[in-house]
C-alpha cells in the first residue's frame, strides 16, 4: 500500500525537492494534498502530475488564478482547491493522509502542524519555527497523541540519525554544523553595505530567500539551537555550534565517553527529505555518494558571537523561554522581509531583533493564543524600527 503525503509549501525548496524524491518512486507514495502560495503556474504543473484530492492556495486570488491554470490544461480529473488558512487546516489535517510535510515557511506552519497532529498525522518537520514558537505545546499534544515528528532539516536529521547510535541518557552534548553563510569569510566592517543579492549567494545549499539570508546572519543557526532543545530534550548548555565551511559533515553527537558519531554527506536536501519518508528503514535514490579523497580536508571553527551575535540572542532566547522565542522568529522574520524589500541594511535585521527582544515581557508558560498575540506583537514593533 502506498504511503500517503501531505505537503504544506509545495512550490518552495523542499516542497519541491520531497516531490522529487516522490517522483523516484512512484509506486511507494500518493500524494494526497498540496498547499502553496502564489505560484500558481508551479503549483498548476505539480497537480497535473501527482494528481492530489485537495489543494490550497495562500489567497481567494491564488485559487482563481490556479483553477483557471488547470481548466485551461485540461485537467481530466477534478480537484478540489480552497484557500487561506482554512485550506491550509484542510491540507493539514486531510483524512487522506499518512504523513504531512511542514515545508511552509514562518510561524504560519505553526497552527496547521497542531492540527494534523490533533488528526494523528505523523509529522515530516522542515518548519522550525514551529517548534520556536510552541515548542512545549507541540511536543506535548505529539506525546499525547503518539504521533512521530522526524525532523527534515539537515542538522536535525543528522541528530536524529546519530542518536541511533546510543540512548538519550548517554548523550553529553550535540554538535550542530553552521557553514557560515553567504559572508562567512567577511568582516563585520565589510557588511555595513552589503546587498540583497549577495546575501542571497549561499556557498554550499540552494533554499529559499528567508532561510538564505537566515543562514548569512546566523539566524538560523540560532533557530536550529532552539529546536533541537526541544526534539531532543537537551538542555541549551548541551548543544554547541561550530562553523564547518564544507557542509560535509552535516551535524554530530557526542556520547558521556566521548566517542563522537558523526552524519556525513553532500550537500542535497533529498536525502534527509527521504529519510524521513521511509523511517525506520533506509532505501536507495537518485543521490551521489561522498566521496572522502576528493572531498579532503575538513575544516572546523569555533562560532564567533561577537562577528554573528543573533547566535547569542538565539541562546539567550532560548534560555529565557516562554514567550521570547516566538519574539526573536517573529522579528526576525519581519526583519528579512524588510532587508529583502530594501527598506533596511544587512546589520540592522540583528538591530531589529535585539530591540524587539529587549521591549518584551515574557510570559513564561504561554497558551496558542498568547503565542499568538505575542508573535502578532513582535512583528508590529519590528515594522516601526527604523522606518
Amino acid at each position: 500500500m502506498k504511503k500517503r503525503i501531505a505537503i504544506l509549501g509545495s512550490t518552495g525548496s523542499i516542497g519541491t525537492q520531497t516531490l522529487d524524491v516522490i517522483a523516484a518512486h512512484p509506486d511507494e507514495y500518493e500524494v494526497v494534498a498540496l498547499a502553496a502560495g502564489r505560484n500558481t503556474a508551479l503549483l498548476a504543473e505539480q497537480v497535473k502530475r501527482f494528481r492530489p484530492r485537495l489543494v490550497s492556495c495562500i489567497d481567494e486570488e491564488s485559487a482563481a488564478e490556479l483553477r483557471e491554470e488547470l481548466i485551461s490544461s485540461g485537467l481530466g480529473y477534478k480537484v478540489e482547491i480552497e484557500h487561506g488558512e482554512h485550506g491550509l487546516l484542510q491540507v493539514a489535517a486531510h483524512a487522506g493522509a499518512d504523513m504531512l510535510i511542514t515545508a511552509i515557511i514562518g510561524a504560519r506552519g505553526l497552527s496547521p502542524t497542531l492540527a494534523a497532529i490533533d488528526a494523528g498525522i505523523a509529522i515530516g518537520l522542515a518548519n522550525k519555527e514551529t517548534l520556536i514558537s510552541a515548542g512545549h505545546l507541540v511536543m506535548e499534544s505529539a506525546r499525547k497523541k503518539r504521533v512521530p515528528i522526524i525532523p527534515i532539516d539537515s542538522e536535525h536529521s543528522a541528530i536524529f540519525q546519530c542518536l541511533n547510535g546510543g540512548e538519550r541518557r548517554e548523550v553529553k552534548k550535540i554538535i550542530l554544523t553552521a557553514s557560515g553563510g553567504a559572508f562567512r569569510g567577511r568582516s563585520r566592517e565589510e557588511l555595513v553595505d552589503v546587498k540583497v543579492e549577495e546575501a542571497l549567494q549561499h556557498p554550499n545549499w540552494s533554499m529559499g530567500a528567508k532561510i538564505t539570508v537566515d543562514s548569512a546572519t546566523m539566524v538560523n543557526k540560532g533557530l536550529e539551537v532552539i529546536e533541537a532543545h526541544w526534539l531532543f530534550g537537551l538542555a541549551y548548555d548541551q548543544i554547541e555550534v561550530v562553523i564547518h565551511p564544507e557542509s560535509i559533515i552535516h551535524s554530530m553527537v557526542e556520547f558521556v565517553d566521548t566517542s563522537i558519531i558523526a552524519q556525513m554527506g553532500l550537500p542535497d536536501m533529498r536525502v534527509p527529505i527521504q529519510y524521513a519518508l521511509t523511517y525506520p528503514q533506509r532505501k536507495s535514490g537518485p543521490f551521489q555518494s561522498l566521496d572522502l579523497v576528493r572531498a579532503g580536508k575538513l575544516h572546523f571553527y569555533e562560532m564567533d558571537e561577537e562577528r554573528f551575535p543573533c547566535i547569542r540572542m538565539a541562546y539567550d532566547a532560548g534560555r529565557c523561554g516562554g514567550t521570547m522565542p516566538t519574539v526573536f522568529n517573529a522579528a526576525n522574520e519581519i526583519a528579512v522581509e524588510r532587508f529583502l524589500q530594501g527598506q533596511i541594511s544587512f546589520l540592522q535585521i540583528e538591530d531589529i531583533i535585539a530591540e524587539v527582544m529587549n521591549r518584551h515581557t515574557v510570559i513564561a508558560r504561554p497558551e496558542l493564543e498568547e503565542i499568538l498575540s505575542a508573535d502578532e506583537w513582535a512583528r508590529m514593533e519590528a515594522r516601526r524600527l527604523f522606518a
